[in-house]
Formats: C-alpha cells, sequence, structure tokens
C-alpha cells in the first residue's frame, strides 16, 4: 500500500512538473496570432530601426535573405555576389497592424524605382524586395505594389519572392541605431516619428468614449 501511495505521489509531481513546463510559451506568440514578413530596403540599420517604431510589431531581426551559399557573413554578403539582401526580418500581431500597413509605411522608407541602391549604399545587398512565407500574403504584396506603380512613370524595382533562406546577422547589427544613437542612417530621422503615430493603439481612446457616453 505504501508503495501505490509512494508511486501516486511520484506520478502526480512529475505531471505538475510538465504542466508547468508547458506553460512556459514564448511570450512573443503568447495571447495571439503572430505572422512574419521580410523586408529588404537598402541597409538594414534604419530598415529594422524604422518597423520597430510600428505599434503591432512584435519583434524584428536584421539577417540576409534569399541567397545562394549557407551561413552567410556581412563580409561575404558585402564583398562577393552571394545574392543575399540585408532583410528584416518582422514579426508581427495582425489583429494590431495590418500587413497592408506595413508594406505601406514600408514603401515610405525606399525608393521603389531604384535597382541595387538605397541612399548611399549601392550594391546586389541593397536592393528593394518584399519575402513572404505564406502564400496568402502574395495578394496583398500584390496590390500594394500595384497602387504604388500609378504613382511612377519608371517600373518599380521592389522584388517579390518567397522567402528561401534567411541567416540571422551578426549580433553587432541587431538593434544597431538603439546600441548607436548617431549611426549611420539612409532613412530620413522623421519618418522613425512618423512610424510611431502611423498605428496609435486606439483602443484606449475607444474606452474612454465609452465611459463618456454611458454617463448621459
Amino acid at each position: 500500500m505504501k508503495y501505490s501511495i509512494i508511486t501516486l505521489i511520484i506520478f502526480t509531481l512529475s505531471v505538475g512538473l510538465v504542466r508547468s513546463k508547458n506553460t512556459n510559451s514564448d511570450p512573443l506568440t503568447e495571447g495571439g496570432n503572430t505572422q512574419e514578413i521580410y523586408f529588404a530596403g537598402g541597409c538594414f540599420w534604419g530598415t529594422e530601426h524604422f518597423f520597430k517604431q510600428i505599434n503591432g510589431v512584435k519583434s524584428t531581426e536584421v539577417g540576409y535573405a534569399n541567397g545562394k551559399t549557407k551561413n552567410p557573413t556581412y563580409d561575404i554578403v558585402s564583398h562577393t555576389k552571394s545574392g543575399y539582401a540585408e532583410t528584416v526580418k518582422v514579426r508581427y500581431d495582425p489583429e494590431k497592424v495590418a500587413l497592408k500597413t506595413l508594406i505601406e509605411l514600408y514603401f515610405k522608407t525606399i525608393d521603389p524605382t531604384s535597382l541595387n541602391r538605397q541612399g548611399n549604399d549601392i550594391g546586389e545587398q541593397y536592393r528593394t524586395g518584399i519575402y513572404y512565407k505564406d502564400e496568402k500574403d502574395l495578394s496583398v504584396i500584390k496590390t500594394c505594389i500595384a497602387a504604388l506603380s500609378k504613382n511612377y512613370l519608371k517600373p518599380l524595382a521592389i522584388e517579390v519572392k518567397p522567402l528561401t533562406n534567411f541567416y540571422k546577422a551578426e549580433d553587432y547589427h541587431q538593434d544597431y541605431l538603439d546600441k548607436n544613437p548617431q549611426g549611420y542612417c539612409h532613412i530620413d530621422p522623421a519618418l522613425f516619428e512618423m512610424a510611431r503615430k502611423a498605428n496609435q493603439d486606439t483602443t484606449k481612446n475607444k474606452g474612454k468614449d465609452s465611459k463618456k457616453t454611458s454617463t448621459h
């Protein structure tokens, strides 16, 4: 009987430990849906900093996308024909910010007609592009680009392709402008403030409005 009770206690504790481990979920995916999209817009320092300002963006990561070799480094991407583009991985909550909004904001940071060049940065790695993992995103991307093209006489140079590979860049590139506020950036700093205001959370204001109406 003692052995049965001891066995039952051990089993109960084991189940409890397993349950407690399972509750330690990824905070980025906890409490809602998370989707990914990848933007190439010249030097990834500025592009990442821009997306970090937008309400609904959960995380960003700079890296190298859609290249030919394995495990690229900054030196390889910068000095060889590796095929990689400096790219920002954007994880976002679609309930807070729509993919369409992210794309339209991205357009404000680039010259969409410039091939392999943004600002002072020249080379294949500085091309513009939108890379997707979910086939459902393609129709949204195409619609946004079609609307943008109406504003230009020249053809757009934005590459649209499925994401074939993505390698995280070296640690010193991550959150670069947070760590180096005076660092180089090809994006007008005024756009960072615009990004912060572009998709503000209005739920608090809605709550205030509903309280006001309830008092009448």
